[in-house]
């Protein structure tokens, strides 16, 4: 479908309310950097919705659990910026009581959705121990300093202020999977569906790498954009997330991201979390088949909103 010329092709673009991409998308977000010709349409909302949503077909282009990307690996290509992977990131899985460990269905581990990469750490690492119950990431840990469950698996903020909250550490999740492979831990990252053109990938592509490059540049101009939509409104917190999560692998996964992305494959496989075996591609903007041009993806409904 081509639009007419005097319109710009929409991008439903979905990203996660999580420190680092409120800071890495904060240029994009504040029209900072050169849309390239494209009108991007932002949503903001928690990682499992937008796993969901992504799995429901609702985005051109969004942030997703590599657990989801995964599931998605047929219909949409990795983007090469954009992605949260590393060594010391992973998620932390607490208790509510000390010196204790999963280990009885009659226990209960709150995780912050079916799809996330932190589930599936716990489930290739705790396989059939204790019940898992899904809910928002923001609720583990108030659900654990209230008893209402045995343990949790802690992503984003709560990485640095649950020792305030006077839980305990079974374990970092990351740290073991450091341990067991060598490779950084491929948390989340932006793929696209793969039906839109190659030429339009690679110019939102450049948009994003932009947004990132210009929130490296100057760090604090991103601060508003990322208070807006913080769970934990202290800025030092807030960089402390940005420093960890934001690398050099977020600007461009690279062979060693795409390696890591590859390993998270084989050992969801062989832990019967995925049933066949599906790779992830990342797209290469430098492709030489890249066709199609910027007004060729379809329109959404007008009354669609964004952020």
């Amino acid at each position: 479908m081509t639009n007419p010329s005097n319109r710009s092709a929409v991008i439903r673009l979905g990203i996660s309310t999580c420190p680092n991409d409120t800071f890495a998308f904060a240029g994009l977000l504040a029209r900072r950097v050169d849309w390239r010709g494209l009108d991007f349409r932002v949503e903001l909302i928690d990682i499992q919705q937008l796993n969901d949503r992504l799995l429901a077909g609702d985005f051109d282009i969004a942030k997703t659990s590599f657990h989801a990307a995964l599931l998605l690996a047929q219909s949409c290509v990795v983007l090469p910026s954009g992605s949260a992977l590393g060594f010391g990131v992973g998620p932390l899985l607490l208790a509510a009581r000390p010196d204790e460990s999963p280990q009885s269905h009659h226990q209960v581990t709150l995780c912050p959705g079916a799809q996330t990469t932190a589930t599936m750490l716990f489930e290739m690492f705790y396989p059939a121990t204790c019940r898992i119950e899904q809910v928002v990431f923001s609720e583990i840990m108030p659900r654990l300093t209230r008893g209402a469950a045995d343990f949790g698996v802690c992503i984003h903020e709560g990485r640095f202020t649950w020792q305030d909250q006077g839980l305990a550490l079974v374990e970092d999740l990351g740290s073991r999977w450091e341990r067991e492979t060598g490779c950084p831990l491929p948390l989340g990252g932006l793929v696209a569906r793969k039906r839109l053109p190659s030429a339009l990938i690679a110019t939102a592509q450049a948009v994003i790498r932009d947004s990132i490059d210009w929130a490296l540049s100057d760090p604090d101009a991103a601060l508003p954009t990322m208070r807006r939509y913080a769970q934990e409104f202290d800025d030092d917190v807030l960089m402390r997330h940005v420093d960890l999560y934001v690398n050099d692998w977020t600007r461009d996964l690279g062979p060693v991201g795409a390696a890591a992305l590859a390993e998270l494959s084989t050992r969801a496989r062989a832990a019967g979390i995925l049933d066949h075996r599906l790779e992830l591609d990342v797209f290469d903007p430098q492709t030489p088949d890249a066709v199609g041009s910027v007004t060729d993806v379809p329109q959404p409904p007008k009354n669609r909103e964004s952020e």
